[in-house]
């Protein structure tokens, strides 16, 4: 359906939120309310849309995310399925908090396990949860100890931009191969609270300076939003491209192709769970009607 409407032929990375539920309430979180939604894939749903997603686009990938993941009872399931089955490549986005047992479990057929965090020490903990920062860092030398490759996220803001490069460090100190740097978007929990918007945006080509001037044991990935000049024209998901990055799957079945659509109900294409097919829903204000640009990520 995906192809028939925008003539997209491949997707090769779908995002698949498994839950809303989640042991956080980042004041940043897209999903807001959500996060008291019960709304879930079951396993057997998560294993059909895969493997839909796979034979119709070509999908090669999955990451992994709620909520948080790993409060999921059935991942290990699921990511065994995606691995050994379906023979794509794994990524879990975590918040790192107190999954050592199932990181273990899992860790054999995983080959990213990213984890989101906001600066270091108490900055991070303000944000997301108290703890949740010394936590991550054990998660993420576990993953190193067993074998995983690792990542983190990061969302800037006024609070935390001047966290990047001390973060990085540590990171890099702790054999974490990538950072990923996010713009912060105004839904959520992000709306109720403004002042985590980056007032200066000037700040946002200070830090991209300080970066390149950096000589950083990692690799730093940017989001091309975070721009004094504001967001670059993209080119949107309705313009015409046969093959596109990734799509992103809700714990309803809403599919949404540009992460700046992500958490506003913008979405065209809905997975119907039961029926285990996509359906094209449009409306005057969907991702392909407006249309939404996606994001852009370039390395520093």
């Amino acid at each position: 359906m995906i192809g028939e409407v925008t003539g997209i032929r491949r997707i090769r990375m779908l995002y698949l939120q498994l839950l809303y539920r989640c042991n956080f309430t980042c004041l940043h979180c897209f999903h807001g309310k959500r996060l008291q939604y019960s709304d879930a894939f079951t396993a057997g749903e998560a294993v059909r849309l895969l493997t839909l997603m796979r034979d119709e686009y070509g999908t090669e990938s999955v990451t992994f995310l709620g909520g948080e993941p790993f409060v999921y009872r059935e991942l290990a399931l699921v990511v065994r399925h995606a691995k050994r089955e379906l023979g794509q490549r794994v990524e879990i986005c975590t918040n790192g908090y107190r999954i050592e047992r199932r990181l273990t479990e899992i860790a054999p057929h995983l080959d990213l396990l990213r984890v989101s965090l906001e600066g270091v020490g108490s900055v991070n903990d303000g944000i997301r949860r108290r703890g949740s920062y010394q936590s991550a860092l054990s998660s993420l030398c576990l993953a190193r100890d067993l074998g995983v490759p690792t990542g983190v996220t990061m969302t800037v803001t006024s609070q935390n931009i001047g966290e990047v490069l001390p973060l990085a460090s540590i990171l890099g100190q702790l054999g974490v191969q990538q950072l990923k740097l996010h713009h912060l978007r105004p839904v959520g929990n992000a709306a109720d609270h403004p002042g985590l918007m980056v007032a200066d945006t000037a700040a946002y080509g200070r830090l991209r300076e300080q970066l390149a001037e950096s000589r950083l044991p990692l690799e730093v990935i940017v989001d091309g939003d975070l721009s004094e000049h504001g967001a670059p024209e993209v080119c949107a998901p309705s313009g015409g491209p046969r093959e596109i990055d990734r799509i992103e799957a809700d714990p309803r079945g809403a599919l949404t192709m540009s992460c700046k659509a992500v958490g506003k109900d913008s979405h065209a294409f809905w997975y119907e769970k039961t029926a285990n097919r996509i359906e094209y829903k449009p409306s005057a204000a969907d991702e392909i009607a407006v249309p939404v640009p996606d994001v852009v990520y370039a390395r520093v």
